[in-house]
């Protein structure tokens, strides 16, 4: 097993261990938040970019190809929270009508930014070059850039993945005794509260816990497939079961696609 797979595992034994300690209630389902609310935005990487490979939410090469592609953006502490804020969707626009369109863009969290403009408690995007650009009104994506940290308003906003079911990747290092798991291209909320598989020829749904970023984990075993995953969503509550969707003959590194995905 690789260092990251060694790093995985460790941070996994920590999470079952906090997670023994505290006993949690599951929150009632809630309604999404759709009112803007200000915060202030900045942008990295190259002009025109589609903004940095990977990210703290651990999507990896996802970020580099459409839909995720020029979308992505890391946020504050107060809205990455502690990575179960991962896959949520915003709307960001900036406020100033001599250079600011009435044009918000769109943008996945895929990354956290601890320090600088997000610390303190701030609530702040980093954006890509190129969806800092597009608040701009035409020809103006240069001046705008130029400006450096401008006050916003953001809202939240559904996610949307055409033609796309909800994927569960199973990270590398992955055994019999400990799955790994990361949700991509979930509509909607975007976001993950809680986890749970249920193993081949049994009623039980097992709990997973909580990594980092959009990982999840769970050290059992052994575990014998195909699994089905059920996940709750952080931001309304919303659940969905995806049955035997990782299939008895898995493999790290893999990517098991589902039937299913959320609906507005």
């Amino acid at each position: 097993m690789q260092r990251r797979g060694w790093w995985v595992v460790t941070l996994c034994w920590l999470a079952l261990l906090q997670c023994s300690m505290v006993s949690g209630q599951v929150p009632a389902p809630k309604k999404m938040d759709l009112h803007w609310q200000p915060a202030t935005a900045t942008w990295y990487g190259s002009p025109d970019g589609d903004g940095s490979d990977g990210g703290a939410c651990g999507y990896g090469s996802l970020v580099d190809v459409k839909p995720l592609r020029a979308r992505v953006g890391a946020v504050s502490p107060v809205l990455f929270k502690n990575g179960e804020g991962c896959g949520a969707c915003f709307k960001v626009k900036c406020l100033d009508k001599s250079i600011c369109s009435r044009r918000a863009v769109t943008i996945i969290v895929t990354d956290e930014c601890p320090g600088g403009y997000c610390a303190n408690g701030r609530t702040h995007f980093d954006l890509s070059g190129a969806a800092f650009g597009r608040m701009a009104i035409t020809g103006e994506n240069s001046q705008l850039r130029n400006r450096g940290e401008l006050p916003v308003v953001y809202r939240r906003t559904p996610c949307k993945y055409p033609g796309k079911n909800i994927a569960f990747h199973v990270n590398e290092g992955s055994t019999d005794y400990w799955l790994s798991l990361l949700v991509e291209f979930e509509d909607v909320d975007g976001d993950v509260g809680s986890m749970h598989i249920r193993e081949a020829n049994s009623n039980e749904w097992l709990e997973m816990n909580h990594v980092w970023g959009a990982n999840w984990c769970i050290i059992r075993g052994p575990l014998k497939g195909p699994f089905s995953v059920k996940l709750t969503t952080l931001s309304t509550g919303r659940t969905l079961s995806a049955r035997d969707v990782i299939p008895r003959n898995w493999s790290p590194k893999a990517t098991y696609t589902s039937r299913l995905n959320f609906k507005l």
